[in-house]
């Protein structure tokens, strides 16, 4: 196994077993986030399995300070979470806001093995490489084997995001008026504490903090266009809400990345139940490919792509009072209502995207 494919162990994270209820958070560990009470000013924050909160504005003003000073901040968290020191806040009478607030946001795609066979079986954009009188069957294991073969000779693919997306893990989901799809990608995340430049795959892992869930919500009926040549708007990932995230960051040592499943569901029905083993590149390879490409900062969130589930292959979309509940071990879970947006001004002036005939 390459140092790419690696997975992250920690003595820590495999003696954890244990869950507690009141968090989702593994017994031993701790999160770190943004909260507010009462609408109050939102403050960083430590917390504990069993819902204890240590409030940390006394010694960093945000998340990103905390990151900043990442190694040292850390000893000292694992020294206030085994032995107090604090006054204490209670988990479930705080609101949780955006775990990072202005990261740069890089947005992996394509990059489960089975999420993406099926795209390339299913969605109309592939139907020309499926041979006369192909079944699914036989055009899937054939794309599932033109997708190892990207995790052999290709390379990582993001986009890059929007921190005005970003939303508390259990803020309502507005659905905004143009376009019908909107739909669901669960996602495990990376927050950065480093930076770094032309990177190995081995040497990302020094500039990884820790861990966080991210919904990456996108109209996906919004994606495509033909007015321009290069066919493709990822601006619809990023509406106002699209990314609820957290309720917090888990430092990396206490999460075993083989243990890790994403599951969603919409309404009470599991619609994303996966583990994340299935990566065509993990965090760090698509770090390293990143270090070539841009320059990351302290605070930077990287999400890693979705697997299979989302709504656009259980055909199902959103729509106004849905309830969409979700959970990755080790990280917690999230809950959101979804609504239609309140719209203040009139109805749109560009709206759709135009169909041009070829």
């Amino acid at each position: 196994m390459d140092a790419g494919r690696k997975i992250i162990r920690s003595k820590e994270a495999s003696a954890m077993t244990n869950f507690h209820s009141a968090t989702g958070l593994a017994i031993g560990s701790f999160g770190i986030g943004t909260f507010r009470q009462g609408g109050e000013k939102s403050f960083p924050a430590l917390v504990k399995p069993d819902g204890t909160v240590y409030d940390l504005s006394a010694s960093y003003h945000d998340t990103h300070a905390i990151l900043d000073d990442w190694n040292r901040a850390l000893e000292g968290f694992k020294k206030l979470s085994d032995k107090g020191g604090l006054p204490e806040l209670r988990y479930e009478a705080l609101e949780a806001r955006p775990v990072v607030s202005h990261p740069n946001m890089m947005c992996a795609g394509s990059n489960y093995r089975q999420h993406v066979a099926e795209m390339m079986t299913h969605n109309k954009f592939n139907q020309d490489k499926r041979l006369r009188g192909e079944s699914d069957e036989s055009f899937f294991a054939r794309n599932l084997a033109d997708v190892d073969r990207r995790a052999r000779e290709g390379m990582p693919f993001f986009w890059t995001g929007m921190h005005s997306s970003l939303s508390g893990a259990n803020d309502d989901v507005s659905l905004p008026p143009v376009g019908e799809h909107h739909d669901w990608e669960l996602e495990f995340g990376v927050i950065l504490c480093g930076a770094g430049r032309f990177m190995q795959p081995e040497e990302t892992e020094s500039i990884i903090a820790g861990y966080v869930m991210v919904n990456d919500l996108g109209t996906v009926d919004e994606f495509r266009r033909s007015d321009v040549r290069w066919g493709h708007d990822w601006v619809s990932k990023h509406q106002p809400g699209f990314k609820p995230i957290g309720p917090f960051m888990v430092p990396k040592e206490f999460v075993d990345r083989s243990q890790v499943r994403i599951k969603l569901q919409v309404n009470g029905k599991v619609m994303q139940d996966w583990p994340i083993s299935d990566m065509i590149f993990p965090p760090e390879k698509i770090l390293s490919y990143a270090s070539e490409r841009i320059r990351m900062m302290p605070g930077d969130l990287l999400i890693t792509g979705s697997p299979p589930g989302n709504g656009a292959m259980m055909g199902q979309f959103l729509a106004p009072g849905d309830v969409i509940e979700s959970e990755i071990t080790f990280l917690g879970r999230q809950r959101n209502n979804v609504v239609a947006e309140n719209l203040t001004r009139p109805a749109p002036l560009w709206g759709r995207f135009p169909i041009w005939a070829d």
